[in-house]
């Protein structure tokens, strides 16, 4: 499937109108959903930091230090991943698996048309695009969210939580989890993908259902896997 998917295209025009509407489907979409979850998780990990920093020889400022690297390291890459496995991956499954059980498939191979590299290949491409941006600004708005919590709730000042983000910041964990998230954002795009290409039609509706299901599972599955195998080269 994926060397079918990575043929050449045979209109780039087409590739480049779908690569926009995947785009704005895949990424543009669960804007909302990934910033509200970012402020909330970064608001949460202050509190919870704080509340368990109960000796006077903890610094203020590892409030902000923890969080920092919670949100770099860990949330904004593998936890909003998951979470967008289960949104984009089902949409990914129920969108070509009703194709498949609509025969609108069978019509772009009747037509000559490569099906997988039209249908699956934008959606690669733009999860490839559009993810990393979508990790970067959750790393901005959960840190947001986690000086908001806790300047105003007088859990720390604006000053010791900004030390804590500053202090002995290192530039690759950021590079660490943009890498991290370019493989999550390949296997989102293409196992929902298999599983909603081959589909069995006889199922009906309710198989592509089950299709959306199994792929949101397996995806999630590699995604946790990946990520330890990763963690395990790039920080041992």
């Amino acid at each position: 499937m994926i060397s079918l998917a990575f043929r050449k295209p045979e209109k780039w025009k087409v590739l480049r109108q779908n690569i926009v509407i995947e785009i704005n489907t895949i990424g543009i979409s669960s804007l909302s959903i990934v910033a509200l979850l970012s402020l909330f998780m970064g608001a949460v990990m202050v509190i919870q930091t704080a509340s368990n920093i109960d000796s006077v020889l903890i610094p203020a400022y590892t409030v902000g230090f923890a969080t920092r690297q919670s949100i770099i390291l860990e949330f904004s890459s593998t936890m909003i991943c998951l979470i967008l496995a289960g949104k984009v991956g089902s949409n990914i499954a129920s969108e070509i698996g009703t194709m498949k059980l609509t025969e609108q498939i069978d019509a772009l191979e009747v037509m000559g048309v490569n099906s997988i590299n039209h249908l699956v290949l934008p959606k690669i491409l733009a999860s490839l695009f559009i993810f990393p941006f979508i990790v970067l600004i959750s790393m901005g708005l959960g840190l947001i969210g986690g000086g908001l919590i806790g300047t105003q709730a007088g859990i720390i000042t604006l000053e010791k939580y900004i030390m804590g983000l500053q202090y002995y910041f290192v530039p690759f964990s950021i590079t660490y989890s943009l890498i991290k998230t370019l493989f999550f954002a390949f296997f989102i795009a293409t196992i929902p993908s298999y599983f909603g290409y081959y589909v069995n039609p006889s199922g009906g509706a309710l198989e592509v259902g089950r299709s959306g299901t199994k792929s949101v599972v397996a995806s999630s599955m590699v995604i946790l896997l990946i990520n330890l195998i990763i963690t395990y080269f790039l920080l041992l």
